[in-house]
């Protein structure tokens, strides 16, 4: 079972940055796909950002320009840069990676855009 623990969430103001960090229990490189979701209150679950096993990114049209995703393999995690945040990027955000027949999820971090 891999474990994925997401850290870096916070308050912000609007416009500002914060920097998400998901540590996998296993190698990254053995996941054939890693992204990052976001769960708003009373919404579903949507995806943000991913990469895949040979580094291919894909962005949400919500968030092309403002956030980039990259993997750190010196320190086994992937990372969520956002900038430019806006009120409606406040949500759960959670991690997660899949491989040949299993999907594991992080417990998620909060990030809260206000003023």
């Amino acid at each position: 079972q891999v474990q994925l623990v997401e850290s870096g969430g916070g308050l912000v103001q609007p416009g500002g940055s914060l920097r998400l960090s998901c540590a996998a229990s296993e190698n990254i490189l053995s996941m054939n796909f890693m992204g990052w979701y976001r769960q708003a209150p009373g919404k579903e679950r949507e995806f943000v950002a991913s990469v895949t096993s040979s580094g291919t990114t894909n962005y949400a049209d919500s968030v092309k320009g403002r956030f980039t995703m990259s993997r750190d393999m010196s320190k086994n995690t992937v990372n969520l840069q956002m900038n430019s945040l806006k009120p409606e990027d406040t949500a759960v955000y959670y991690c997660h990676a899949a491989r040949v027949a299993a999907r594991y999820w992080g417990q998620g971090t909060q990030v809260t855009v206000s003023s």
